[in-house]
């Protein structure tokens, strides 16, 4: 499966006031690498509506392990790759690094939805286009 790394420079506005990143600056930042790791396989957010009519791939479950706190001016890499496609739900794992070392594993299970046919103004969950799973997979 496709593996995409992008390296994130701490900011001043991501730390709380004992100069260490405040964690849920780490989900925006899951967030931003879940997008950026679609884009890598070529099916960016806009695809994904104009290709796919979907709506998005919101977040359902999510969880991490701190293991080394990171703080202003830090470089941190982070891995982010799909460990399993369901029906209509994905499994996303990003590791962040500091280094060589592992400073935090996150762990995302998100949807794809689309509009409910029977009612537009809700949305219902979709199955993942066998294309999708295939560009990821092509890695």
């Amino acid at each position: 499966m496709l593996t995409n790394r992008r390296d994130v420079q701490i900011q001043w506005g991501d730390c709380d006031p004992a100069n260490i990143v405040y964690y849920p600056r780490y989900f925006e930042m899951f967030d931003d690498s879940t997008s950026a790791l679609f884009a890598a396989a070529g099916c960016s957010k806009q695809d994904l509506v104009r290709v796919y009519g979907l709506v998005g791939i919101p977040m359902v479950d999510t969880r991490a392990k701190f293991y080394i706190p990171s703080t202003y001016g830090d470089v941190i890499t982070i891995e982010s790759r799909i460990e399993k496609f369901n029906r209509s739900s994905f499994e996303v794992t990003h590791r962040v690094l500091k280094g060589e070392a592992l400073a935090i594993e996150a762990f995302e299970t998100r949807v794809l939805v689309g509009r409910d046919p029977a009612d537009p103004d809700k949305l219902k969950s979709t199955a993942i286009p066998a294309e999708i799973v295939e560009k990821f997979k092509r890695g």
